[in-house]
């Protein structure tokens, strides 16, 4: 049986999503660190993240944590101070964890987490912030990335168990699986599901093309693929290895392929957003993008490129602008790092994130092709 509960979601305040996309790809970059039972819970898209109700103690409290695959820590207490009930344990271990556009410290709880009556957790390690910056509308972040990701963060501790890792560890999911399946926010019932331990079958229109992880640094170190990418016939970035991340917002390409698709579509960048802008004129000759992963093509039409023009004012832009969703990486095809597929490509398909076998799996689902931008 799949358990769902709705959940709040609220806009991370982004004043320049593009430059924010860049500094995350930046930061990533640096760092370096150290017979299946499932369940889901909704979601629901917000513009410019992703977020979930979560909560924390017993009775549980609840906070608005951003979704992130490029983070597996979770913490909270940016927004909502923490209250530690019967179920807190203070391990008296510090945690910092910094990211592209910002970061956070303060002290390791062990807690009670309830993501929805069939998804608990038991003693998960969650920080509680002191001091945090940059996140705007949300209390953390919920960190399903990959295991390693939380090596350095805790004092005294080499890795912490995320919460994929501790449903699987206590019973709850028989594989350690998370399927994410994203709604376009220009929809009008925009929403969406986490499913740990599988994924949904309902929502997808076709089988789950599965790839492995990619093991070229540092994209190895996250949820990292290879894929070559075409606008049209051209073939613009070359297979090369990159990320599959829920907390971009954009499609981040490598700047000499970027330099490629701006020349190609005739954009022109907008300083307020960042983002590249084209007419109407232009719009109506934009050519399909084409994703090449494990021998897959994954199409993002012409309206799966542009921003929904419904929602230009979330991201500070002009209500009659057409802005692209394609952004500059900002550095050059060769990085080990040169392509981050944010929530605008993942929002046209279901994506399967599989620890169990080390791969990383996509789907078409009813939003592929859809024409709501």
């Amino acid at each position: 049986a799949t358990l769902s509960f709705a959940a709040k979601v609220n806009a991370a305040g982004v004043a320049n999503v593009a430059a924010a996309d860049k500094a995350r790809a930046a930061a990533m970059r640096q760092a370096s660190h150290h017979g299946k039972r499932s369940e889901s819970f909704d979601i629901t898209n917000a513009a410019v993240s992703y977020t979930a109700q979560v909560g924390v103690g017993n009775p549980p409290t609840e906070y608005t944590l951003l979704i992130d695959t490029g983070s597996a820590n979770t913490w909270i207490g940016d927004d909502k101070p923490y209250n530690p009930t019967s179920t807190s344990q203070d391990t008296g271990n510090t945690i910092q964890v910094s990211y592209g556009s910002g970061s956070f410290s303060g002290e390791e709880y062990l807690d009670t987490v309830t993501l929805t009556s069939g998804l608990t957790i038991n003693q998960q390690s969650i920080g509680v912030a002191s001091q945090a910056q940059s996140l705007t509308g949300v209390d953390g972040i919920l960190g399903v990335g990959p295991t390693d990701l939380t090596e350095g963060t805790v004092a005294n501790t080499d890795e912490v168990p995320t919460v994929t890792d501790n449903l699987y560890a206590q019973g709850t999911i028989s594989e350690e699986v998370l399927g994410i399946y994203f709604v376009p926010a220009s929809e009008s019932n925009s929403g969406g599901e986490l499913t740990f331990g599988g994924y949904d079958s309902s929502v997808i229109t076709g089988s789950v093309n599965y790839v492995p992880l990619t093991t070229t640094s540092p994209a190895s170190t996250y949820w990292g693929i290879d894929q070559s990418i075409s606008y049209g016939d051209s073939t613009i970035l070359s297979e090369t290895a990159g990320i599959v991340d829920t907390g971009t917002t954009l499609i981040l390409i490598a700047s000499d392929a970027f330099s490629q698709y701006q020349s190609a579509t005739g954009g022109t960048i907008d300083q307020t957003t960042g983002l590249l802008a084209i007419s109407s004129d232009q719009y109506a000759n934009l050519q399909s993008l084409f994703f090449n992963i494990g021998g897959e093509s994954y199409e993002l039409t012409a309206n799966a490129q542009i921003w929904p023009r419904s929602l230009n004012s979330a991201i500070g832009g002009t209500s009659d602008n057409i802005y692209l969703i394609v952004s500059d990486i900002g550095t050059n095809s060769g990085s080990g790092l040169d392509f981050m597929n944010g929530y605008t490509f993942l929002e046209r398909y279901y994506s399967v994130f599989d620890t169990t076998n080390s791969r990383v799996g996509f789907a078409t689902t009813a939003y592929t092709d859809a024409t709501t931008n």
